[in-house]
């Protein structure tokens, strides 16, 4: 009975000098001498109780056993090889949905701080509106989801409540007699919405003049003069200027950033307590 593991070196070089037909070029393809080849042979040999390979001055060739063993031996050196690829590869994944509301310019250092936190693991981020990530979320596509507005659920952590201001391009001013150009993200937003909100409870009549795909596209939108955002402060670009006061707008709320996870633990759950604790942070800053 063995009891004890093949050496695989030996078992490599075995299946060479079968491949190879030679210690001399086996001895060439591995690196090694030749002396060293055939001590990991009979090492090999000795280890299995039968002989391997039979030796002539001319001619090197597998016994009946070695022919046995040759397919073992890939197999073995098969396997093996398979085992250290799925070492390698074998991440733990983290896959978290962070609102285009929330993201921010700060994101690289975040992204930075939680690989710090667990190098290992195979992070994935999505940018998406706060109802497209909660509904990735319920459908277990996010182990996470860091979005701005609740929606009327009670399982998000709350990490922090940011100001928004209504913000436009330095010196803008809306028509006279017009209603307030909005510049706005694409529904669903619940920011969107909350603008609306506020201004019809206020009386201001207003207008979509633009909708964009994220908060970059938005504030594009801004210092091009085409009308007013809601934004919070660190999400602005540069120059632009908050317009709320001066035009008599209505004051907005701060809103908040909440967290929703399944995750209770390990590595991941490590990264992730050290993406709430930068997002925490880069609000209250």
């Amino acid at each position: 009975m063995i009891d004890r593991p093949l050496d695989l070196d030996a078992v490599q070089a075995f299946v060479r000098i079968a491949e190879l037909g030679s210690f001399t070029r086996t001895a060439d393809a591995l690196g090694a001498t030749q002396a060293a080849v055939s001590l990991k042979l009979k090492r090999l040999e000795a280890r299995l109780g039968v002989r391997l390979i039979e030796r002539t001055p001319r001619h090197v060739q597998l016994s009946a056993q070695g022919t046995a063993f040759l397919g073992h031996a890939r197999a073995l050196l098969e396997a093996h090889a398979r085992a250290l690829a799925a070492g390698a590869t074998a991440r733990e994944r983290l896959a978290v949905g962070i609102s285009d509301h929330v993201a921010g310019p700060e994101l690289p250092a975040l992204i930075a701080r939680m690989n710090a936190q667990a190098p290992q693991l195979l992070i994935e981020i999505r940018i998406a509106s706060s109802g497209e990530l909660l509904q990735r979320f319920d459908r277990r596509e996010l182990d996470a989801a860091i979005v701005r507005l609740d929606a009327g659920r009670g399982d998000g952590e709350l990490l922090a409540e940011e100001p928004f201001g209504w913000f436009a391009a330095p010196g803008w001013q809306p028509r006279a007699g017009e209603p307030l150009p909005l510049a706005t993200m694409a529904a669903p937003c619940g920011v969107r919405a909350l603008a609306g909100q506020v201004l019809d409870a206020a009386g201001v009549p207003w207008t979509e003049v633009f909708t964009g795909g994220g908060i970059a596209a938005v504030a594009a939108a801004v210092m091009a003069g085409l009308g007013v955002a809601v934004l919070a402060p660190r999400m602005l670009p540069l120059g632009a200027e908050d317009v709320g006061r001066r035009l008599g707008l209505p004051a907005l709320p701060r809103l908040p950033v909440l967290l929703h996870t399944r995750v209770r633990g390990g590595r991941p759950r490590d990264a992730l307590d050290a993406l709430a604790a930068a997002f925490r942070s880069a609000v209250r800053a």
